[in-house]
């Protein structure tokens, strides 16, 4: 199981990568951490925007408010985004300096990343072939004779990145993480999940109806005939998918989504799909065993399958190869697809410019050789140096804060130390890059580029099984503005695009960076301790190490936490899911427990200076509003309310209001909006 810091940006490629040295994190943390280095940082005098803040809000009142309203109120959202913050600023940066590593790459004969991206950007060649490109395959969609055929298809959908009813996929075995295992989850929807479905929410409804209307406009553009009301035999179709899926917040259960099967209980569990055919198509018709994550869904699917007219689900599967192939097909694909999920679903007004989405493809078809030169360009040694300072002194707060818990047992403790000692940190970017020898690019190929790109990485984790564990795999590339905790390898991944400003500048003041790139270092790490990964143990394994007693105590302080997400209202009558959101929540609070303890290490028993009127605590909190200020279009805030286990950003700063030293800091008092009585603060690291 894996979790990332942030809502992921974009989608991206599994990497992979040699075993990295493991250094010895639990030492002494070092004086002085990561220091400031000369030159003016690029945010304000100390590496935090104070113009950006609002100093008439009390802190007390409305934290983010008082630390980024004057930026809330002054940003705009560009025109080719939903949302927009610190996050989107750097991924701008990123997509930049990648664009001028592709175009460079397009000079240079035989380059692949330069041929791929070539592709994309001949949007002429891409009008002149209209749909023809998936012709072939809508074509083997239709002939399909029976169910079992076209199960088949489906099967061959996947391997090129289409949707189908199940997600496939190779991953390691939770229980047995030296042994990979072929795992499969509930998939197969065209809205963002089942809500969108399900409930009776007048936005939600119009959401809805666009679907029809784009699901139609699809097939009309294909040549189809009949398009209306065979979407809505397909919108039909997938309410009745919808409707046995699994909730969001119960998928995030590490223990209800470890279902091991044989590959004959798929016939006995989850009859009326032709599993047969379709384990062969995928290229796992030798496999013994499976993790079925979802398996009352796949049940539910598996009679949904049997039981619904062969053309609907040759419309469906139809549907959803243009739905995932319409932005590399001409501009009228391309402008449907954009107009329902961009602006319908996300609010975002105008697509992005070509070359952005031609950065995009390739940096996620391609990660790792554009990876390599980035890194060579622009994350020098001393930056990664400076990086692993700070990451040291987090672990060596977090072994010195375990020990100190009252509420865990001293043996669990231990064990909890054992795990850290484990660890194994990656900074910036993998020791050993990826082999695309054998992905074939062809000039001019955009739609067969993507499909061999999408077929080269199914196969690539398909090889793996029966294969030693590749512990150096890297799961993000270099470009990406992200970082993630892996259960099963028990580490930490920080990519080098997110060791920049604001989160972390070595010019900057360190409080900043603490409140930062600190917090991002610990929520990170405090993952792997949180209330799912607290069920893995110090070699990855799915396994129950803490008592019953640290349990109970442990869920009586989340509980707090989940019912005080639970009221906040992002947007009227729309509330965030605590239970969706508790893991990234208490990653949030842990991370500012920890790495404020470092903060403090790194200061080596001196007093903080006081910087332009603010106390090193007071940068602190400021580095940390810092990352979250985003403004968002409401139909992505409300995307990301009812999808995302990650809370939007002004209540992920909110997060604060549980720590004693934040109401010191800023002499907050009763009465104060954010005002929580001690009791009342969540304090569980």
């Amino acid at each position: 199981m894996r979790l990332t810091f942030v809502a992921l940006l974009a989608s991206t490629v599994l990497a992979g990568a040699a075993p990295a040295a493991t250094p010895d994190f639990l030492a002494p943390a070092t004086t002085g951490g990561a220091p400031a280095v000369a030159g003016a940082p690029t945010y304000g005098t100390f590496g935090f925007d104070t113009a950006g803040m609002d100093k008439s809000v009390k802190p007390g009142d409305d934290f983010y408010s008082y630390a980024s309203g004057t930026w809330q109120k002054t940003t705009e959202i560009p025109a080719d985004r939903s949302s927009y913050g610190m996050f989107h600023k750097l991924q701008d940066l990123s997509l930049a300096r990648t664009r001028g590593i592709l175009e460079d790459a397009q000079k240079q004969p035989g380059s692949k990343i330069g041929m791929f991206y070539a592709s994309f950007m001949d949007e002429k060649a891409a009008d002149a072939k209209g749909a023809t490109p998936v012709k072939p395959w809508l074509a083997d969609i239709k002939a399909a004779k029976d169910k079992a055929a076209l199960a088949a298809e489906m099967a061959k959908l996947n391997r090129i990145g289409i949707t189908t009813p199940f997600y496939t996929g190779v991953g390691q075995d939770d229980k047995n993480p030296d042994a990979y295992i072929a795992q499969f989850g509930q998939d197969g929807l065209g809205l963002p999940n089942r809500d969108y479905y399900l409930k009776d929410d007048p936005a939600l409804a119009k959401n809805r109806t666009a679907y029809v209307a784009y699901m139609t406009r699809l097939l009309t553009l294909a040549g189809e005939p009949n398009a209306a009301a065979r979407a809505q035999a397909i919108m039909a179709f997938e309410t009745e998918i919808a409707k046995v899926q699994w909730a969001p917040e119960d998928t995030r259960d590490a223990d209800k989504v470890y279902n091991k099967w044989s590959a004959a209980d798929f016939d006995a569990k989850a009859p009326g799909f032709p599993w047969g055919a379709y384990m062969t198509a995928l290229g796992l018709g030798g496999q013994k065993a499976f993790l079925v994550a979802e398996p009352t869904a796949f049940a539910g699917e598996a009679k949904l399958f049997a039981d619904t007219p062969l053309a609907v689900l040759k419309d469906y599967a139809t549907v959803r190869t243009l739905d995932e192939y319409a932005r590399y097909l001409s501009k009228d694909f391309v402008d449907a697809q954009f107009a329902f999920h961009g602006t319908e679903l996300s609010g975002t007004p105008q697509n992005q410019p070509r070359w952005k989405r031609g950065v995009s493809l390739v940096s996620n078809g391609m990660g790792e050789a554009v990876g390599q030169v980035y890194v060579a360009k622009y994350f020098p040694p001393e930056a990664k140096a400076a990086a692993d300072a700070l990451v040291h002194n987090i672990i060596a707060a977090m072994g010195q804060r375990i020990p100190k818990l009252t509420w865990m047992d001293d043996a669990t403790k231990q064990k909890a130390l054992a795990k850290l000692a484990a660890f194994t940190p990656k900074i910036g970017y993998p020791t050993k890059w990826r082999d695309y020898s054998t992905l074939v690019i062809k000039p001019g190929d955009l739609v067969g580029n993507v499909a061999r790109s999408n077929g080269f990485e199914y196969q690539r984790n398909l090889n793996k099984l029966g294969q030693p564990i590749d512990r150096g795999e890297w799961g993000m590339t270099p470009m990406e503005i992200n970082a993630y905790a892996n259960f099963s390898m028990n580490e930490i991944v920080f990519p080098a695009a997110i060791l920049q400003p604001p989160f972390f500048d070595p010019k900057a003041d360190p409080a900043v960076n603490y409140g930062g790139i600190g917090v991002v270092i610990g929520h990170e790490l405090s993952h792997h301790f949180d209330d799912q990964g607290r069920k893995y143990d110090a070699h990855g394994a799915l396994t129950d190490w803490w008592t019953p007693q640290d349990v109970s105590r442990f869920t009586a302080m989340t509980d707090k936490l989940v019912a005080q997400y639970d009221a906040y209202e992002p947007l009227p009558g729309l509330h965030v899911n605590g239970k969706l959101t508790l893991g990234e929540n208490m990653a949030d609070l842990a991370g500012l427990s920890v790495s404020h303890d470092a903060y403090e290490l790194s200061l080596g028993g001196k007093d903080a200076p006081v910087i332009d009127g603010f106390t090193g605590d007071q940068r602190f909190y400021l580095g940390y509003a810092q990352v979250w200020r985003t403004k968002y279009r409401d139909p992505i805030l409300r995307q990301q309310v009812l999808t995302n286990p990650h809370s939007p950003g002004q209540q992920r700063t909110d997060e604060v209001r549980n720590k004693d030293l934040w109401y010191k800091a800023f002499d907050v008092k009763p009465g104060e909006k954010l005002y929580l009585p001690p009791d009342q603060r969540v304090n569980v690291w």
